[in-house]
């Protein structure tokens, strides 16, 4: 079974986290179908909004800890960080409107998907946890994002306290775009992929990569080294560098 579906329509794309029968929990061959798919619709002109949902009516409940632990132990383990960080960088360079259809939860490494959407539609009955606190991990991911999009306030509440936002929460904190009845999600994240792929075809590629620039200042793939590397369990051996002066 592909672990990641990718649906091609006039204009946009719907991808799709293919594993339901483990909640749509990340894997290393996840990560692998993912940054395959990203990488080509970055560089797909025709496509203008992605739409990214999970199987089964639930987005996704973070790293598949059952297959970190099998035993032997998979050949994928190894390297699955660095390929993780490259969907993410993938995620942050990709030019096209990323659209989140989040139903049910979005858990920890999950979360980090979602809040990487330039729009989330959420359902009345879901969920968002930055829970990594209460397990004493790290969330670099998640704060690498948050901090981009919502600011260090709002990375602070969610990532300190770990508590789960249900979706007046989300909306309150500007994290979702908007609410709808459960039954609605991907319908609703459909639609707005197809009202963005309506637009003339420069457009919205070009005001991603602006706000993008504007926000970001640095490589993407600096981003979230630098999110990262003052973890004193990171085993980080120099700082990086700092952050660019802003006006």
């Amino acid at each position: 079974m592909d672990e990641v579906l990718c649906e091609r329509h006039e204009g946009w794309a719907e991808v799709i986290l293919n594993r339901p029968q483990r909640r749509n929990a990340i894997d290393g061959p996840l990560a692998d179908a993912m940054l395959a798919t990203m990488s080509a619709l970055n560089r797909d002109d025709a496509t203008r909004a992605i739409v990214l949902r999970g199987a089964g009516g639930a987005f996704c409940s973070g790293l598949d800890l059952k297959a970190f632990a099998q035993q032997p132990r998979p050949d994928w383990l190894d390297g699955f960080n660095d390929r993780w960080n490259a969907v993410h960088v993938s995620l942050l360079e990709c030019p096209k409107v990323l659209i989140v259809a989040l139903e049910r939860f979005a858990i920890n490494g999950g979360a980090a998907l979602a809040i990487a959407g330039d729009l989330l539609v959420c359902g009345r009955g879901a969920f968002l946890q930055v829970g990594e606190v209460q397990v004493g991990m790290a969330a670099p991911k998640n704060i690498a994002w948050l901090v981009l999009r919502h600011g260090e306030a709002t990375a602070a509440r969610l990532c300190l306290l770990g508590d789960r936002l249900d979706a007046d929460a989300l909306l309150r904190e500007r994290i979702a775009t908007e609410v709808v009845d459960d039954g609605r999600v991907p319908e609703r994240a459909r639609e707005l992929a197809q009202r963005i792929a309506a637009f003339p075809a420069t457009g919205p590629g070009r005001i991603k990569t602006a706000l993008r620039a504007a926000s970001l200042r640095m490589h993407a793939r600096d981003w979230f080294e630098q999110a990262a590397a003052f973890d004193p369990l990171a085993g980080a051996t120099s700082a990086p560098p700092p952050p660019p002066v802003r006006a």
